[in-house]
Formats: structure tokens, sequence, C-alpha cells
């Protein structure tokens, strides 16, 4: 089966009433899990943006807390899992702070463990394509912003 493109969608969307909306919307939601995770994240966690990224910092704060330190391969797994997670959430939201805000938590998080992630050459790769990452984000945002960001950025290369 091949998909329609999303202008085709949108077209027939427009030609079902409410009721059958919200029937293909629960459809959506008890189909896949990031669809369950998207329809809440619109309709309880986009209004109040500060709580959403401090949830998503708590969560990220228990998965290192929870990371297997006993070999350098576990914490390079575990590390990607939670960035994984983290690009998850920074899709849903599509604001560039929050993209910004939270890929300099993981750094700042990535920085703190305890075998140092400068040992691995992947771990320093992980950690410079996030950084990369979250000075595109911060590049486009209001320059009080920038500059508020800038000073993180310039904390986590010392």
């Amino acid at each position: 089966m091949k998909a329609v493109n999303v202008s085709g969608l949108k077209r027939e969307l427009k030609e079902h009433s409410q009721q059958e909306l919200v029937e293909i919307c629960l459809k959506l939601a008890k189909f896949k899990k990031e669809n369950k995770e998207l329809l809440t994240y619109i309709l309880f966690d986009s209004e109040d943006e500060d709580r959403y990224i401090k949830d998503i910092k708590e969560e990220v704060d228990t998965s290192f807390s929870e990371m297997n330190h006993d070999s350098l391969y576990y914490v390079k797994k575990s590390s990607r899992k939670v960035l994984r997670a983290l690009k998850k959430y920074i899709r849903y939201s599509k604001k560039k702070e929050t993209e910004a805000e939270l890929l300099l938590y993981f750094c700042e998080k990535l920085k703190g463990l305890k075998p140092a992630h400068k040992r691995s050459q992947q771990m320093v790769n992980l950690y410079e394509r996030q950084l990369i990452m979250a000075k595109k984000a911060i590049s486009k945002l209001h320059e009080d912003l920038q500059y508020d960001f800038g000073l993180e950025i310039e904390k986590l290369t010392e």
C-alpha cells in the first residue's frame, strides 16, 4: 500500500466531521506508541513548554543515573539510547529553543559521566556533534537567547 502525500491527507481530512476526526486520532494513538506520545504532547504539554522541558530533563537524569558504568560499551550504548529519546521529544516540540536547551543539557550530562567521555573517540564525536547541532539551533533564536545559550556552550567547551 502506497502512502498518500500530506496535501492529499489534508484535503481528505477536511471532508470528515469532527467526530470522525476524533476517531481517526484515537486509531492512530492505538496503532503506535510514538503517535500516542505525539498526541499527548499536542494535547497536554504544548501549552506549557517549560514543564515539558523540565519533565524531559528529569527523564534524562533518571536514564543517566541508571546507566551501567561497568564498561565503556554500555555507557556508549546507553548514551545513544538517551539521545534517540531526546531527539524524538525535540521532534514533537519543533521549537529551536527547546532543542537547544535539551541538547545542551544532554552534553552537560555526557560531560559529567564518571568514565570520562573523552576516553572514547566515539563519545567525543557524539558530544561534539550534539554541540554543533545545539549551536545551529541557537543561531536561529533571538539575540538575547543566543547570548545566554552561548555562555552555556562556552562552559561546556572548557
